[in-house]
């Protein structure tokens, strides 16, 4: 490598620091879909030449919510179908956090994850380098209880329906992947925030560079957002005016092979939300307002895929 792109890579992985971008389409998110750390791409889990069925992915992902929200590990498995659509199935567990106010809104052991996704448009179509991947999917979680059951003793079933659009282009100094999309959600930070108060449109997207690392590998740091829905349904209960839970924000490095890559580990950091609003709570002289901080503006994840 030249010293002037061994000095780009080393300036790029020291300012984004950490990523939720892919380099090929056989990545998974969170929820087990083809995808960056937390948002889903236009890609789906590949098939080999020949092959309708693929082989299934197998993910595992850490994130550590910190001292109210907790823990969460989730373990995927998807499977592709011709390169054009994909379906999967996440369990999602957590661990409680220690926090003596506000961890009871996630004393709840986890649920279940289902996705899918196809194809609308392959990447590069009509001859040009310059065409995106164009994909539909949907998520569908069960046995919801965070936040929005805690307060009302209810379990909840909340959906995601979503458009992505994601171009990878690596015939350009540096090579770029972007990743855009848009989705219907009625889930507060993918069910772990609760129930929103309604069904809405929320964007997403990220950008990220695929460097060459030893070995045949990819080093891909970038930085990526997802929109929440503002308002979570019950939580005004414990915070009057229902308190606003922010975009969510992830800094990541994924390491993966160049090709047909078989394995992909992330680790990276990501901005969930902090303080949200207020509420009292009684002591012994009496009522006290205190700040609703769900010291999560800095929370460690990390993740491993495996194509078999």
């Amino acid at each position: 490598m030249k010293k002037l792109d061994l000095l780009y890579s080393v300036v790029v992985l020291a300012g984004l620091a950490l990523s939720p971008v892919l380099v090929t389409a056989q990545n998974m998110t969170l929820e087990g879909q083809t995808g960056g750390f937390i948002t889903p791409t236009a890609y789906v889990a590949w098939s080999a030449k020949g092959k309708f069925l693929a082989r299934p992915v197998v993910g595992y992902h850490y994130v550590g919510g910190g001292s109210v929200i907790g823990t969460v590990q989730t373990f995927s498995v998807t499977e592709g179908f011709g390169n054009r659509a994909e379906v999967g199935y996440t369990r999602s567990t957590h661990i409680k956090g220690d926090n003596a106010y506000f961890s009871s809104l996630w004393d709840y052991s986890g649920m279940n994850i289902f996705h899918g996704k196809g194809v609308l448009l392959k990447e590069n179509s009509f001859g040009s380098n310059w065409t995106p991947g164009v994909a539909a999917g949907f998520v569908v979680r069960t046995g919801d209880h965070f936040v929005t059951g805690a307060l009302d003793g209810k379990t909840y079933t909340n959906e995601d329906v979503y458009v992505a659009v994601t171009k990878t282009a690596l015939n350009i100094r540096p090579p770029v992947l972007l990743n855009v999309g848009w989705k219907a959600t009625n889930a507060s930070i993918m069910g772990i925030g609760g129930q929103a108060t309604r069904f809405g449109g929320r964007f997403f997207g990220g950008i990220g560079f695929p460097l060459p690392g030893p070995w045949h590998t990819a080093i891909v740091p970038a930085a990526g957002f997802s929109q929440q829905p503002y308002h979570v349904k019950n939580l005004s209960q414990a915070v009057p005016g229902g308190g606003h839970i922010p975009t969510t924000m992830d800094y990541a490095v994924r390491w993966t092979q160049r090709e047909n890559a078989r394995f992909t580990v992330d680790a990276g950091i990501g901005q969930v939300a902090g303080q949200i609003g207020f509420t009292t709570v009684p002591t012994t002289s009496g009522l006290v307002v205190i700040p609703v901080d769900l010291k999560a503006r800095r929370v460690f994840g990390a993740g491993f895929c495996y194509h078999f």
